[in-house]
């Protein structure tokens, strides 16, 4: 046996010994070995993708989904580079990703040989560990070496504190393909009882204990654990829950979904300071919010990881691993002044939204609304996450997730695919139409290639629509072309040339019916981007005023 096949051969093995079940692999020559190796392997799901930018997506949306390693290969060169932006995504994210990239021999490299480049350390920080795993010998103790690796890289990725992306890269010499003979100087099988390496669990952290209050807050923000046992404990206590989409905690009679209305009107937001605020995930959506989390006389963040904590308003007074929110006696006047503040708020936002026609927000409350029981959404990072954040209304059932970390636009078609091939149910995705134009090599499926239960909804409002809310507005003369960056395109088009069924949808009464189908398919809305920005000031306005009143 060649050497390039038995390290291919040992290393899927030993790996999916390990747990691993998905495997994204992007055509190339140097990485022969590795798709050969997992073509052959029975007890992974292999998803092939023509373009390394969407199988990087579309491996970090089904290890997003599935909370567990997906493994992401290319060949060497460019290739590679293309997965960064993932990577990063990931890193940020706390999202595990086995990324294995083939290499040229060290004497091919440093010589112009083709399709070489410096892929030592390649993505730099943005992965929790690094292995240059060096070229394969037929001699004793590779077999160890490549089975030790293998159950170190999957621990890595899996935490123990933060998951993330662990980069192994691989240089191969030729032959790359199997050459027929099955010899090698040891054995090449691994461990009978499972993984070479059998890493334990730590035992739990020991949580901090609070003081009993009634005036405390719960805020979740993206990348929580841990949600239900939280929300459950601020129910207990009597404190309000302040929880972006994607945190999962947008549920139950504590949930304040209009938080950025109430935060944003002054009267409300001065007069309503907790004696604590505990903070899950990273909160980012809301200025209002993080505004108000600035001025916390105690800002307790929990984090899993205590070398990564997130603290943007740099406000955080304790980080603990886990939290022991205890019940409190006493009235229930802090949660009802809440409470009665959201009701008046959300009564307004509704008003404002079904007067509206076809907008942005009401396709973001809408589309929630029609979404059924165990379905999964996933949303686009700019403006599509913000409209849920601020239309949303509470309620169970429904898996909400986003690529937060970074919060790039790029690769959600894929991401969205990822996600949906890990989903036990219908899923869908929010979109801008720059989001879905950036990564519409995400449609591109073949014809052997695990088709996703996913109807994605674009918001088409020719442009960047997110920049019409925000200074640059004012600027009339340039805004158009480097802000607004209208292109026209047809997407009944893009769509079509991928045979993805397709629907324009006119009027959001017609959305549950469009939302219908099965497999990939596209809902297309139409919308204006000065009207939008029309819509949210009087959203702003409205709940803001409704709030006051609620006051007096």
């Amino acid at each position: 046996m060649n050497p390039a096949t038995a390290l291919a051969t040992v290393l899927v093995d030993e790996l999916v010994r390990c747990g691993l079940t998905d495997v994204v692999v992007a055509p190339g020559s140097r990485s022969a070995p590795l798709a050969l190796a997992l073509h052959a392997e029975s007890r992974v799901r292999l998803h092939v993708r023509i373009d390394e930018r969407s199988a990087s997506y579309l491996a970090l949306g089904l290890a997003k989904r599935a909370e567990r390693p997906v493994a992401l290969i290319c060949s060497s060169g460019t290739a590679t580079a293309n997965f960064h932006p993932a990577v990063i995504e990931a890193s940020e994210s706390g999202v595990p990703l086995l990324v294995l990239t083939a290499d040229r021999p060290p004497e091919l490299r440093g010589t112009g040989a083709n399709q070489t480049i410096d892929q030592i350390k390649l993505y730099g920080s943005a992965v929790r560990w690094f292995a240059e795993v060096g070229v394969p010998e037929d001699r004793p103790g590779q077999v160890a070496y490549w089975r030790s690796l293998a159950c170190r890289a999957y621990q890595r990725a899996t935490g123990p504190a933060t998951p993330g992306p662990v980069h192994l890269n691989l240089a191969f010499r030729e032959p790359l393909i199997p050459d027929g003979d099955t010899s090698w100087c040891e054995s090449l099988d691994g461990d009978a009882n499972g993984p070479w390496v059998r890493a334990r669990v730590a035992p739990p952290p020991i949580a901090l204990h609070i003081p009993p209050t009634r005036r405390g807050v719960l805020v979740v923000g993206d990348g929580t654990a841990n949600v239900r046992r939280y929300v459950a404990a601020a129910g207990m206590a009597g404190w309000p829950v302040v929880s972006e989409p994607n945190g999962g905690g947008r549920y139950g009679d504590h949930a304040v979904s209009t938080y950025h209305y109430l935060l944003g009107t002054p009267e409300f937001a001065d007069t309503h300071r907790p004696d604590v605020v505990v903070t899950l995930g990273r909160p980012g959506l809301s200025r209002p919010l993080l505004s108000w989390l600035g001025r916390a006389e105690e800002h307790i963040v929990v984090a899993t990881d205590l070398d990564r904590w997130p603290d943007p308003t740099r406000s955080a007074t304790q980080v603990a691993q886990a939290v022991e929110i205890p019940v409190a006696s006493g009235d229930d006047t802090w949660l009802h002044a809440w409470r009665q503040a959201d009701q008046a708020a959300r009564t307004a936002i509704d008003e404002v939204l079904d007067a509206s026609g076809t907008s942005e927000p009401r396709l973001a409350r809408d589309l929630v609304d029609a979404m059924p029981n165990g379905a999964l959404l996933f949303c686009g990072s700019s403006m599509p996450i913000r409209d849920l954040d601020q239309a949303m209304r509470p309620r169970r059932g429904l898996r909400l997730l986003a690529n937060r970390g970074a919060s790039g636009i790029d690769g959600l078609v894929s991401s969205a695919m990822g996600a949906a091939l890990a989903h036990n149910g219908p899923s869908y995705a929010l979109m801008g139409d720059l989001s879905f134009l950036h990564d519409q090599n995400g449609l591109v499926l073949g014809p052997r290639e695990p088709r996703p239960d996913l109807c994605l909804v674009v918001v088409n409002n020719d442009g960047g629509g997110i920049f019409s809310l925000l200074p640059q507005a004012a600027v009339r003369d340039p805004f158009e072309r480097v802000f607004g960056t209208p292109h026209g395109v047809d997407l009944g088009y893009v769509a079509a040339s991928t045979g993805t069924p397709y629907q324009l949808v006119e009027d959001l009464s017609d959305l549950p019916k469009a939302l219908r189908g099965e497999g990939p398919r596209l809902v297309e809305v139409r919308t204006d981007r000065e009207a939008n920005a029309v819509v949210h000031a009087r959203l702003r306005e409205a709940a803001q005023a409704a709030v006051r009143d609620c006051l007096t």
